[in-house]
């Protein structure tokens, strides 16, 4: 039941629809409209106690001839003379076949081929997920707007403005538990078009206490998403005493672009939103083989035509974090798993946020698509809202896998003692606890017909399970709900007790 803060915040929220609409699209990585068809093939699909690949990865059907191929690499012993190791590709699958046409290779797989030839051997899923996604010149994110209809997926802002508006209620009551101080950081990692941070400004237009102490900063890697945020926001340059400061003309906020949270100032309370962030993140796999755990990697086909999944012949670096991970499951989980997913960067992330709320004060919101435990095999790709081969014409298809919130939890709390951890809960707990639904009434009765048809596909989206039970129009576009495959995590400093709606 809404109470308290939240209760009093929502209340004055502008009874209205903002100018992007009631409805539109988000990033899931999860298409939307999905036909029916592609949701049964994504139900489908292997949980974290699966041993088989879901029908993205590399599961095609059994090698039944795998054997021991013959790799070339450097010896740094016998004076550039090749050894030969042995790469056991045995239990592996075959990739499916290509269903693009021929053509020639574009900069970025020249790049990666370059990689795996010059070291005459693999290289780590991690490796190549950083390359597809954020390669500098030909990475997926980086010199295109992916999101949306039009593009590759849809995310839970482009859906409806309520999802903004709620986290900004959200943020908010942290503020005031934080004893409203005068100045302090909103960071949002991975900003997307900034639709999220719009709808949170225009929702808290009213609170002008909250609205002046902000001072924004947006981690965004990809130049032209930096100017669509920039437009987004309605932002403007104003000359200053030593050059220029961008400013939101939605609340008059500072605005600021970083690389990374560390580039980010320190030393003011700090609220940070991370939604849909850590799923995008590049993930190690493992796979249980007879000689133990041995790192899955991406290598070329012989004829150096293609790439494909082979498994490390030798222990790698990432096998500590495999051995972290392992650690904090139970030895009944472990048992349960052929393939296990680890993501190092999410536990250096989430380490840096706990050090930072640690030593600011604060807190930060995690939302996105995962389980409470351990990941099997979950990397996906889609292209224009469609599931596609992993390997298939790499920096074309977005990439991402299942993000796993017990490490997160884990990560946190050895990180610093004087945080405290709350959640998973799942978005639909989540935003109903907030008062999502008192905010679809308040605006259904100021809707066009078309605008309130969209408002209630967007809530359905937002806080449903399955099919919409209402909708009428082509099955192909059935709304599809995300409220219990999204999960919502809170990280903040134990002074400001248990942050809203996690008590």
């Amino acid at each position: 039941m809404l109470r308290g803060p939240a209760a009093a915040l929502l209340r004055r929220l502008a009874p209205r629809v903002s100018g992007g609409g009631c409805g539109g699209a988000t990033r899931r990585r999860l298409p939307i409209p999905i036909a029916p068809s592609l949701l049964a093939r994504f139900s489908s699909a292997p949980t974290a106690s699966s041993s088989s690949p879901p029908p993205s990865s590399s599961a095609a059907g059994r090698d039944e001839d795998a054997e021991d191929e013959e790799v070339p690499t450097l010896s740094n012993s016998d004076a550039g003379a090749p050894l030969s190791i042995s790469v056991d590709r045995s239990g592996l699958y075959n990739p499916p076949e290509h269903s693009h046409e021929p053509s020639s290779d574009s900069e970025l797989v020249k790049h990666l081929k370059s990689i795996i030839k010059f070291r005459s051997g693999p290289i780590s899923i991690a490796e190549y997920m950083e390359e597809v996604l954020t390669n500098p010149q030909s990475g997926f994110y980086i010199n295109r707007d992916v999101f949306g209809e039009s593009g590759d997926f849809i995310t839970s802002p482009e859906v409806s403005q309520m999802f903004g508006e709620m986290i900004g209620v959200w943020a908010m009551c942290l503020w005031e538990q934080m004893g409203q101080p005068e100045k302090v950081n909103l960071i949002e990692l991975g900003p997307g078009r900034g639709t999220l941070l719009a709808d949170l400004l225009r929702g808290s237009a009213k609170f002008v206490k909250f609205t002046k102490a902000l001072n924004i900063n947006l981690v965004e890697c990809s130049p032209t998403l930096q100017k669509i945020q920039y437009n987004t926001l309605k932002c403007e340059d104003k000359p200053v005493d030593d050059g220029k400061q961008t400013v939101s003309k939605l609340c008059g906020a500072p605005v600021n672009w970083h690389a990374s949270l560390e580039q980010v100032p320190s030393g003011s309370p700090t609220i940070i939103i991370a939604h849909e962030f850590y799923d995008a993140l590049p993930i190690h796999q493992f796979q249980k083989a007879s000689r133990g755990w041995c790192e899955k990697m991406v290598d070329l086909a012989e004829d150096s035509s293609r790439f494909r999944f082979v498994l490390s012949p030798h222990p790698t670096a990432s096998l500590i974090y495999l051995s972290k991970r392992c650690g904090w499951a139970s030895s009944e989980e472990l048992e349960k798993v052929e393939h296990i997913e680890v993501c190092p960067k999410a536990m250096e992330l989430t380490e840096q946020i706990a050090d930072r709320i640690s030593s600011d004060g604060g807190g930060a919101l995690i939302i996105d698509y995962g389980k409470n435990g351990i990941i099997s095999d979950s990397l996906q790709a889609i292209r224009k809202h469609k599931f596609v081969h992993i390997l298939d014409d790499p920096g074309s298809a977005d990439l991402s896998a299942y993000v796993d919130f017990a490490s997160i939890r884990h990560s946190a709390l050895e990180a610093s003692d004087d945080i405290s951890v709350h959640g998973p809960m799942t978005q639909s707990q989540f935003l109903g606890s907030l008062g999502i639904n008192f905010r679809v009434e308040a605006l259904l009765p100021n809707c066009t017909e078309e605008q309130a048809e969209s408002l209630r596909t967007g809530y359905w989206r937002l806080v449903g399970d399955g099919e919409a039970p209402f909708w009428e129009g082509p099955e192909d576009q059935t709304p599809i709900g995300m409220g219990t495959r999204y999960l919502a995590m809170a990280i903040v400093n134990k002074k400001q007790g248990t942050p809203v709606p996690f008590e």
